[in-house]
């Protein structure tokens, strides 16, 4: 995932990677690492953790050992650096790295990491020392110890990397939810530029003493809010998840600079609530372009994450990774929540079955290649036939479609037959490969169908139990009671799909690549609450309708509300 991608996350769907390390001295140039801790958590949650001790090739001082108490005993047999960089790379990529006193700990990060060949380590850095500098300017101390203290943690293990990690970890927790509610801030990018900043204490917009009535009747679910001047003209749209929650960051006093521009201007907001985040999503980006209100300087940028393409263009297909997608005439598989792990399907395809891997300046040579020689290839540039090679293209779709039989028969033949030669290695590798197919691995794209070709339905769980409906019909998306577009009839669509009849108007645009998009990246965020219907495996509504939770989709309208502001904020 590209460093730009990140930004644009929400703090929630961001993953952070917190470290610290143990080391020989203070400095990174004559000094080394002796211990690693890693936290890596999401959405405020630990969902993997690494801890080593590290041989720094060295003596370890004795005022370091009385420090931290790591011995030279204790790092006699470790490995070295050069032995963790892989799993430390896996372990760090498409991720904020966090520390407290973080350039210390990245300092010591890329010495190590550039002795070992890899130069100009830049990943996205939060620190959490800064954060506390610009939020707590009255605190005497921001150490970590006192931090810890100051916001009632515990470190039953100081001076230790992985106990000093986990203790940060918890820190940040405790920093994010402050500012989230004190400056309404969303996405990773808000964040790290926040720790930038100087430290100011400006004065917030006045709050009603009591407002529990003025807020309780603000919505709490999902959706979009507009903001009005006097002339009754939109001047900012945004989205929400809670409504109410959103709306409140607005008018505290610690609210964003923006905030308290958009409020001076502003005379009254209206609310239409949403039944999922997603429609929130797809509406504020619909109607920003289609109303450009003066203060939504920047949309949103949502990013294509990654994708497997097949070159349809070429009469003979060629499988790629790639992290664009377009109606272009290929077809896309994905998309993949990481780029490894796309990566990793490819190279499982490109093991299993026969395609070419070759360039089109090395295709057009016609020279059988060393894959064709080794039979990794049927060798479409000089044979007379290409049929042979659109079978293994077609065998690599059922492989991508979930069908695995195939690929294993054929993997235990070719195991058998190294066992039967006495290479008994690469049987091993076979077996390996055997094991990674059974995992399911391939199974890990979104869609089990090109989504540019896929006929599918999304039935998407939100706020207290209620359901939305999406339809992407051969690149074109259909949403159920879609407020921002009554030109999108999704009633009609899935009834055209099963009657076999399709309108002109379902050509997809460039508007609906957009959606897609959005949608695609949301999804793929939120899974488990995302149940995805393949029409194909069904003949008629009705057998759709009955492997559905509710047996039937229910349509239901928004509820669309105005606000006064003057009624949240107290008069003089």
């Amino acid at each position: 995932m590209l460093n730009t991608e990140i930004l644009q996350l929400p703090i929630e769907e961001a993953e952070f990677s917190v470290v610290d390390v143990e080391t020989t001295g203070l400095g990174p140039a004559n000094n080394n690492i002796i211990e690693i801790g890693l936290v890596k958590i999401k959405n405020f949650k630990v969902i993997d953790r690494y801890n080593s001790f590290i041989n720094p090739g060295r003596a370890i001082p004795p005022f370091i050992t009385q420090f931290t108490g790591i011995s030279d005993d204790d790092v006699y047999d470790a490995p070295f650096f050069e032995d963790l960089v892989k799993p430390l790379q896996d372990f760090l990529e498409d991720s904020v790295l966090v520390g407290h006193n973080l350039q210390f700990d990245l300092s010591f990060l890329r010495k190590e990491f550039r002795v070992c060949g890899i130069e100009n380590y830049q990943p996205l850095q939060l620190c959490t020392l800064r954060l506390a500098r610009r939020m707590l300017p009255n605190l005497k101390s921001r150490s970590l110890g006192n931090l810890a203290n100051h916001l009632h943690l515990k470190n039953e293990d100081a001076h230790r990397a992985y106990a000093d990690a986990e203790v940060t970890a918890k820190i940040l927790y405790a920093l994010v939810e402050i500012l989230k509610a004190a400056e309404g801030f969303q996405t990773v990018q808000e964040f790290i530029n926040y720790q930038y900043q100087s430290v100011q204490i400006k004065p917030g917009v006045p709050l009603k003493k009591n407002l529990a009535d003025a807020f309780l009747s603000l919505p709490k679910s999902p959706g979009v809010y507009f903001f009005f001047n006097k002339k009754e003209e939109i001047i900012y749209i945004g989205k929400a998840k809670s409504l109410r929650e959103r709306i409140k960051s607005y008018l505290a006093p610690t609210s964003a600079r923006k905030s308290k521009k958009i409020l001076t201007t502003a005379h009254k907001f209206k609310t239409i609530t949403t039944k999922t985040e997603l429609i929130a999503l797809l509406a504020e980006a619909e109607l920003i372009k289609k109303i450009n209100p003066k203060m939504n300087v920047m949309l949103k940028q949502y990013h294509n994450k990654y994708f497997l393409r097949f070159s349809l263009t070429h009469k003979a297909p060629k499988i790629e990774l790639t992290n664009k997608f377009s109606f272009d005439g290929n077809d896309y598989f994905g998309m993949f929540i990481s780029r490894k792990l796309a990566q990793q399907v490819l190279d499982m395809i490109d093991k299993i079955f026969l395609l070419r891997e070759c360039d089109e300046k090395e295709f057009k040579k016609k020279h059988r290649c060393f894959l064709a020689e080794i039979e990794r290839c049927t060798a479409p540039c000089v044979v007379d036939t290409i049929e042979p090679y659109l079978d293994e293209v077609n065998n690599v779709y059922e492989f991508l479609y979930g069908k695995n039989q195939f690929a294993v028969d054929r993997l235990i033949s070719k195991m058998k037959s190294y066992s039967s030669q006495l290479r008994f290695e690469k049987a091993s590798e076979i077996k390996e490969l055997i094991s990674l197919v059974l995992s399911q691995i391939h199974k890990s794209s979104l869609l089990a169908e090109p989504i540019n070709t896929a006929n599918v339905l999304f039935e998407i769980s939100g706020y207290e139990g209620q359901k939305d409906y999406l339809l992407l019909l051969q690149g074109k998306l259909f949403i159920k009671d879609y407020f921002a577009n009554d030109q999108i009839n999704f009633d009609r669509a899935l009834e055209d799909y099963f009657d076999g009849t399709t309108q002109l108007d379902y050509n997809p645009n460039d508007e609906d690549l957009e959606k897609i998009k959005i949608t695609l990246n949301w999804i793929t965020q939120h899974r488990q609450v995302v149940h995805i219907f393949y029409l194909k495996e069904f003949h008629t509504r009705e057998e759709l309708f009955k492997k559905m939770e509710r047996g039937k989709i229910v349509s239901s309208a928004p509820d669309e509300s105005y606000f006064e502001i003057n009624n949240f904020i107290p008069q003089e």
